[in-house]
Formats: C-alpha cells, structure tokens, sequence
C-alpha cells in the first residue's frame, strides 16, 4: 500500500507532467489542480508543502526556458560561477563527498565475493528507494518503482557473489539525510563504486554540479578531461549506480531539452524543479 508521501508525489508529478506539456499556454492554477482532481486551494497548498513554492513559481523552473537561460548565463557549467547564483555555502553538496572510492579489480572482476552488502528501503520525496551499502561507503540506491523484490533482483545481478543483509546502517542514514535537508546531521557522505576508471571520473565529476545547477554533456566531458566525448560521457551517466546523489539527473542537452533518465523523465524533471526551487530561496 501506497504511503501518504508517496500518493502526493505521484499527483505532483502528474501535475508536473501537465504542466510541462502546456506550458506555453501558462495554464492557470483551476487546470492545473483540476486535472489531478484536487480543489485548487488543496492543490496550491499541496504544492507548496512538497516544492517550497507555489504552483505558478514552481512552473518557471520546469520550462525550457529557464534551463536555456541557466546555460546561457553560465549556471550549468561545472565552473565555480556556478556558486554565485545564490547557493549557500551548505548547499555545496558535492564537498560532502570527499571520498569516492572504486572496487578494486578484484571486487570488480569477481562480483563483489569478498563484500558484505546492507541494504534497506526508505522514502524520498520521488519514490520508494532502495539504497545499499558496504563498509566503505553507499554503492547502489535506485528508485524501487517495480516493487522491492524486484529492486534486490537488481542489485543481486550487479554484484552475484557477494553476501546481502538487510539492514539500515549508519552510512546509508547519513546519506539519505540528504533529502530532509537538515544540513547539521550530514557527515562525510562516502561512495564505494563499481565502474570502471573513466565511469568512476564521469560520476566524480557529476558530484561537483551543485544543486540548483545543471550541465550539458558536453560541457561535463570537458570537465572530466575528455572534452568531445560526449557520447561516452553520456553512456557513463546512464550507468550511474546510485540515483539522486550522483546527481545524473542535473545533466541536460544543450538545447535546454531535460532529455531522458533511468529512472523516468517525468522523475528527472521532479527532481530539477524541487531542486532549482528550494536551492534558489537558501
């Protein structure tokens, strides 16, 4: 059975869903709220308790347009003007991840028989996720959209030999803190990877786009040392590992188009409008 969080995330992304396809109409609040059955007073404040703003604000960071302006502007680079767009000093995630570590070509090569895996599901704004962990650090989290069977299922298959046990630990609460925001209680949020070396620096390079900030593919694979790679680089981003805090979803065409994620467009856009939105009022 559906949690409370999770049925309002799936009417605000419908919502979203609604307003992205017209936003060129600018649709008033009465459509938007009518076409997720919700009086328009129940939608406005369901709205602005999940996003932080309101329906109308929450729209302007969703169109193309404003990822348009954020690229011609500068903000979707990976340079540190990125920095100047208003974002505070806690909302630099990606110094919290001052450790990323690769498996040793051994763990890589014998699928993880010597490790021992944790994992557990917990809620997000955006979903049921499932999110593992060894002694080093979180190496899987993934949107459990197909229920939690299936997820482990997933999770087996990138690591076949190792030993699982389900169980929340203190490296995966850290790091889901993320998601309430509550800057005091996040430590040193560590990642232990399975990729090979050029994935691992595409993934570390994705950690230092800030929140409220997006790249293009190219201008990443610039970034990572491998400036016209653009499609290896987008073939890395694709095989992210750990949904959300390997922020895949910060990365867009250069026509401002969101373009596609593993885990659903209609997410990826959810998750750039909560994002811009609540990272432009810190």
């Amino acid at each position: 059975m559906e949690t409370q969080q999770q049925i309002d995330y799936h009417r605000i992304a419908e919502a979203i869903d609604f307003l992205k396809t017209h936003f060129r109409e600018q649709p008033s609040l009465e459509a938007a709220a009518a076409h997720v059955h919700l009086s328009p007073y129940h939608f406005q404040r369901m709205f602005s308790d999940w996003a932080g703003v309101s329906p109308k604000q929450f729209l302007q960071y969703l169109s193309a347009e404003h990822a348009k302006d954020m690229l011609r502007h500068g903000n979707a680079t990976l340079s540190d003007t990125a920095f100047e767009t208003g974002l505070s000093g806690t909302g630099r995630l990606h110094d919290l991840f001052v450790k990323v570590e690769g498996m040793t070509p051994g763990e890589y090569k014998n699928g993880g028989a010597s490790l021992q895996i944790n994992y557990s599901f917990a809620e997000s704004p955006f979903g049921t996720l499932l999110v593992a962990s060894t002694h080093k650090g979180i190496c899987y989290m993934a949107f459990a959209d197909d229920g939690q069977e299936a997820a482990f299922r997933e999770l087996q298959s990138l690591f076949p030999n190792a030993r699982f046990m389900q169980l929340t630990d203190s490296i995966q609460q850290n790091a889901l803190f993320i998601f309430g925001q509550d800057w005091r209680k996040l430590g040193t949020i560590k990642l232990h990877l399975k990729g090979t070396p050029f994935q691992i620096k595409v993934w570390e390079t994705l950690l230092k786009v800030p929140p409220g900030a997006l790249s293009t593919y190219a201008g990443l694979a610039t970034a990572a040392g491998h400036p016209g790679a653009s499609r290896a680089v987008g073939t890395a981003v694709g095989s992210n590992p750990v949904a959300y805090l390997i922020p895949c979803h910060r990365v867009i065409r250069a026509t401002g188009e969101t373009g596609q994620y593993h885990w659903g467009a209609l997410r990826k856009s959810a998750i750039i409008g909560w994002e811009s939105a609540r990272h432009t009022q810190s």
